[in-house]
């Protein structure tokens, strides 16, 4: 569910804002909108961090891959005073080798010399050429002082290579810590002796917000939100399906508030989609064991999630017999895997069209359970119908039904007078009746949303071609070989491909998930449960250590 927020306006003694925002920042319940923020403190606390992110990123260009026995913990300012160092000499060479250039023709004269002879009145260019200008120094000596400072710049890049970037990288909690604070400090209004700042808090955290208002003497006004005002999204799926909130938010989508919240079928055809589009149950296995690997690190939501979005390819994999692009002959006569086999794509093709249209009509049957007892929930239910009717459509356009059913008919057309008669009531003719006249287009695009469940199939058999075609490639180097020693190297060779190529073939998988497993949620489905994805995510303002 979308937790309900209240509005908060929060009044302190002016001379109490710092201790009243620690407080506030201990409480962790409220959140404040702290993107306007630009002031003095908020910038010098964003400039540490920015200095932070540039130092740590400079040891590991001076470091590349190669490992240092030892590391020293170093100031930002000392990191950032090294690289500087190294950018100033690397002009100096630079500057050195045009210096150089321009002066080597010319041989290893000593221009101090040179200029003595000149000043006395000697012509020397009749016996040597000389340039117009003569160089600082000889020939030999810009070419040590060049030596020179590329043996400086390599020892600040050696010292630079020892800093210690963990210990700044454990900074960045603190410093996003205190750009928050700057930020809240500035955007708490003062008037006179009072200030204020505003925010939002769950409904079901204002009772202990009171008591600590009550606590600190603080004055609080807590209300529901107004007309024109959009309080952030704050999702609570049921506790199996909270991890989804994890995939939210490293997508950066987060429903309006007023929308509803989709992580239960979400999850569900995610996990379904993710099985079909990677299409081979040992890519499975690789996600699995990579995730059960990365255990330690990941958090517990992306590790929940991933488990599962690993085991669901698996499992198709053994519903299809799909195991690196071949089959596993025991497996051959199992019905799915025949029923699947289908040389005709049809059962594969209604297999993505049935799962399309139940995913489209939960959106639409959702909407109208919801809407009851208004009239416009009618035209929900008359939506599902017509989903139903373009479901069969798009069958037989195909050739998987050899034709639509007479009671279809009948069922399109008492869908098509419940959209038209209640899609928008009487009072709203004059405001929303244009919509009526959109009506057609929408139902037209309902066949071309299901059809788009097609991708499942289309995807998941290029992965497993492009493995078979691998497979193919690999096996049949060995297979030309006559000697020994070839096939040896041959085998080496296969080996190689195959690895190059699941491993393409598995980077490629994961793509397509970004692109058509989150489409066909966030476009397709929400475009008809109605979720826009247009709201913020609720952000706590509170420490993130």
């Amino acid at each position: 569910m979308i937790v309900k927020m209240q509005h908060l306006d929060l009044l302190c003694v002016a001379s109490d804002k710092s201790k009243t925002l620690e407080r506030l920042r201990e409480l962790g319940v409220v959140h404040l909108d702290l993107s306007s923020a630009c002031g003095v403190e908020v910038s010098s606390a964003k400039g540490a961090a920015a200095d932070a992110e540039r130092a740590v990123r400079a040891i590991l260009k001076a470091r590349g891959k190669s490992k240092v026995e030892r590391l020293v913990r170093t100031p930002v300012s000392d990191v950032l005073a090294l690289q500087s160092a190294m950018e100033a000499k690397a002009a100096t060479v630079e500057e050195l080798d045009r210096v150089i250039a321009e002066y080597e023709p010319y041989g290893d004269f000593d221009p101090a010399l040179a200029q003595k002879l000149l000043d006395e009145g000697i012509d020397l260019k009749s016996v040597a050429e000389l340039p117009e200008v003569l160089p600082p120094k000889r020939l030999s000596a810009l070419k040590r002082d060049r030596s020179d400072v590329i043996l400086s710049m390599a020892e600040d890049e050696a010292r630079l290579s020892e800093c210690d970037e963990k210990a700044i990288l454990d900074s960045y909690p603190d410093l996003a810590d205190r750009i928050a604070f700057a930020a809240a400090k500035e955007l708490m209004t003062q008037e006179g002796s009072v200030a204020y700042i505003s925010g939002w808090v769950p409904a079901p955290k204002v009772e202990a917000l009171r008591a600590e208002v009550n606590a600190s003497g603080w004055g609080a006004l807590i209300r529901d939100p107004a007309a024109g005002e959009v309080p952030p999204t704050l999702v609570e799926p049921p506790s199996v399906f909270r991890p989804m909130k994890a995939l939210f938010d490293g997508l950066g989508i987060a429903p309006a508030y007023t929308e509803a919240d989709v992580s239960v079928p979400f999850m569900c055809y995610f996990s379904l989609f993710f099985a079909m589009l990677v299409g081979d149950g040992a890519y499975g296995l690789i996600f699995l064991i990579g995730t059960l690997a990365a255990r330690k690190v990941l958090s517990r939501s992306w590790f929940v999630l991933l488990t599962t979005f690993s085991v669901s390819t698996v499992v198709w994999g053994l519903l299809s017999n799909t195991w690196f692009g071949a089959n596993i002959p025991w497996c051959a006569n199992w019905p799915t895997v025949k029923w699947l086999a289908d040389p005709s794509y049809h059962n594969m093709m209604l297999l993505c069209f049935t799962i399309g249209v139940s995913h489209l009509m939960l959106a639409r049957i959702w909407n109208g359970v919801c809407r009851l007892p208004d009239s416009t929930a009618i035209a929900e239910f008359g939506w599902a119908g017509v989903l139903l009717f373009m479901y069969l459509v798009t069958n037989s356009i195909v050739g998987i039904f050899s034709g639509i059913p007479t009671w279809a008919f009948y069922v399109f057309g008492a869908s098509l007078v419940a959209v038209f008669g209640f899609s928008v009531k009487p009072s709203e003719l004059k405001t929303r009746g244009a919509e009526l006249g959109m009506l057609p287009l929408n139902i037209m695009s309902a066949l071309g949303d299901i059809i788009s469940y097609v991708r499942l199939f289309a995807v998941g058999l290029a992965s497993v071609k492009v493995a078979e075609n691998f497979n193919a490639m690999a096996t049949g180097l060995v297979a030309g070989a006559d000697a020994v020693w070839l096939k040896a190297i041959m085998s080496v060779a296969m080996v190689a491909i195959l690895v190059v190529g699941h491993g393409l073939n598995l980077a490629m998988a994961a793509l397509s998930i970004l692109v058509h497993a989150v489409r066909l949620n966030t476009l397709e489905f929400s475009n008809h449960k109605g979720v826009s994805w247009a709201g913020y995510a609720f952000r706590p303002f509170k420490k993130i250590v």
